[in-house]
């Protein structure tokens, strides 16, 4: 049986985007300020997804405001308690993604719904990209069941450089899954960009998490919901432009935290 996340990465133009991301995240980290202020950076790197992650849901807030803890909205609060935990979720994520996921959706939900954590047992009316109606019960229950199965067994590959191209995939079909199957019914984009995060960071991409991907995914606009609505279609192509997506995502959080380091450094 042929693995489906090799096949992915084999899609027209999908190799030479992972490249490109993998290059860029090996650049970021040789950047001389992470020797003595990785952390920080991580923090801010934190930051700056989770601000990013909201004003994809509709809520831009100033970033000064942010850092200061002067800002109380409940889905940037949701997305800020989710971007902090992903540190120790990373150790358990592929062994027990369900799990994970729960925890990630009762981190996010909190103020925004009675039943953080659980799953939809109803169609959902929530649709903030556009995509349309959202599988059934079922149907997400079933899909959400393969792409467990998916994160789980992505725990049997060698996390080296030569596993980079299947974790980006992984990333982005998680990513995908989860916010065209909004299985929470609240905040599941939310946790799909966290989901995405989370998986670069466990499967070696990024393994200190300081690529700003949600902030790529913000900066490419328009581009975040039509390439999702692309891999709806479920063809090659479709698949292939979403992957090509999140790659782009990774430059661009690449390069937001490159500036963050040049800024640290002067």
């Amino acid at each position: 049986m042929s693995d489906p996340l090799a096949v992915i990465a084999g899609l027209p133009g999908v190799p030479e985007a992972v490249q490109e991301a993998r290059e860029a995240v090996d650049r970021l980290y040789r950047h001389r300020v992470l020797r003595r202020r990785g952390p920080q950076v991580s923090a801010e790197s934190a930051l700056r997804g989770a601000r990013a992650s909201a004003a994809i849901e509709g809520v831009d807030v100033p970033l000064e405001p942010l850092r200061m803890g002067e800002v109380s909205d409940p889905v940037v609060q949701g997305a800020l308690r989710a971007s902090a935990e992903l540190g120790r979720l990373a150790p358990t994520w592929r062994s027990a993604p369900r799990q994970v996921l729960a925890r990630l959706h009762a981190l996010a939900a909190a103020g925004l719904t009675g039943d953080p954590g659980r799953p939809r047992t109803a169609p959902t009316a929530a649709d903030p990209l556009g995509l349309g109606p959202a599988p059934g019960p079922e149907e997400t229950a079933a899909r959400m069941s393969a792409l467990a199965g998916l994160v789980t067994e992505s725990a049997a590959a060698p996390v080296t450089a030569s596993a980079t191209a299947p974790a980006l995939v992984l990333a982005a079909i998680v990513h995908a899954e989860l916010a065209v199957l909004r299985p929470f019914g609240v905040a599941d984009g939310l946790v799909a960009r966290a989901a995405e995060r989370l998986t670069l960071v466990d499967l070696g991409l990024d393994p200190k998490s300081l690529a700003v991907v949600e902030m790529g995914h913000a900066e490419l606009g328009d581009a975040y919901a039509e390439s999702l609505r692309a891999y709806l279609k479920g063809t090659g192509e479709g698949v292939g432009t979403w992957v090509r997506h999140c790659a782009s995502a990774v430059v661009l959080g690449v390069r937001e935290t490159t500036a963050i380091c040049e800024a640290m450094s002067r």
